[in-house]
């Protein structure tokens, strides 16, 4: 009877051991990365048998037990894994309930409309593309603003997200990252600004980012947007233009198209344009709601990304005819 448990206790220390050889052993990949899924509600077995059929060559009987004896089985969590070279059923397990998901990332640049937005999206490694046949308006209304434009409506960041995860979500993430921003900024607004709404500030915001090409002219350039519309002036600037022009613009703005009549012509029409003209950052935003003071009602590109302001519109043309001239 005594060598009969002594038999039995050697068995148990062997496997035991055995056990704990295989679970830190590496895991032979199929290729040299393994790309896992694992769906919400997926039973622990079928996640096991789910790497097998990823291209792990395991045996998904012993990973499910595996999974079930280590006692946490239950916490892990759905998403999209990237099994590397070197991976244990240990350092699988532990990836899991940690939810290690491989990340990919997208920039959204400050400064980009909403159709260089799409293009990007479109690009960006492993993100399904479901916006991709839908219209804009479609997009917001599937993102839960419908009747909203699409134009400035995302803030500029750089966003991670899983292999194999929608462009919508990650739209709807910059969606609420600029709502947050926006409110934010409008929540430091002067008391004294002409800017009667939220909606306002992102739009003046917007003409402030194309606008500006030194960070340290950001400000002033806001403070001669609200003077002009304290004062009732035509804004005047190029690139509410452009916008509207649309796929017409070709690269050169002439005299015929300031004058050609668009709702985003700010050389015809008084006040803001009726929507943003491109993604403005926070500094715009902020620049937007809390400009320098300034008696400048002008400004005019230097040459070097720096721009020159004047009060009266004498001094302004002399400084076109220096600047944009070389007289």
């Amino acid at each position: 009877m005594r060598r009969f448990f002594f038999f039995i206790f050697v068995l148990c220390a062997l496997l035991a051991g055995s056990a704990g050889w295989w679970l830190n052993q590496d895991l032979a990949l199929e290729a040299d990365t393994v790309d896992l899924s694992i769906e919400p509600g997926t039973s622990v077995r079928s996640v096991a048998q789910a790497v097998r059929d990823a291209g792990v060559e395991v045996n998904p009987f012993l990973l499910y037990w595996w999974f079930r004896l280590s006692g946490e089985s239950r916490q892990i969590k759905a998403g999209s894994y990237e099994i590397e070279p070197a991976s244990s059923p240990r350092s699988l397990l532990r990836k899991l309930v940690r939810g290690e998901e491989a990340l990919l990332a997208v920039t959204l640049v400050e400064g980009w409309n909403f159709q260089q937005v799409r293009a990007a999206l479109l690009k960006a490694e492993q993100l399904k593309p479901d916006s991709k046949d839908l219209p804009d308006y479609l997009i917001m209304k599937v993102l839960g603003k419908p009747g909203l434009a699409t134009e400035g409506r995302f803030f500029p960041d750089t966003y991670t997200y899983a292999k194999g995860s929608s462009d919508l979500a990650l739209l709807k993430r910059a969606m609420r990252a600029m709502d947050k921003q926006l409110a934010a900024a409008w929540g430091q607004r002067r008391t004294d600004t002409p800017l009667r709404t939220p909606d306002q500030a992102l739009i003046l915001a917007s003409i402030v980012e194309m606008e500006t090409g030194s960070a340290n002219d950001r400000a002033t350039i806001a403070g001669v947007f609200i003077n002009r519309l304290r004062l009732g002036m035509l804004l005047q600037t190029d690139p509410t233009v452009i916008f509207g022009m649309g796929d017409a613009f070709d690269g050169n703005l002439r005299r015929k198209d300031l004058q050609k009549d668009t709702p985003w012509n700010t050389y015809t029409r008084a006040g803001l344009p009726p929507t943003p003209i491109a993604m403005p950052g926070k500094a715009s935003l902020l620049a937007a709601v809390h400009p320098a003071t300034t008696a400048a009602l002008y400004f005019v590109a230097r040459g070097d990304g720096s721009s020159e302001f004047s009060v009266s519109l004498e001094a302004h043309n002399q400084a076109v005819n220096k600047y944009q001239r070389g007289k």
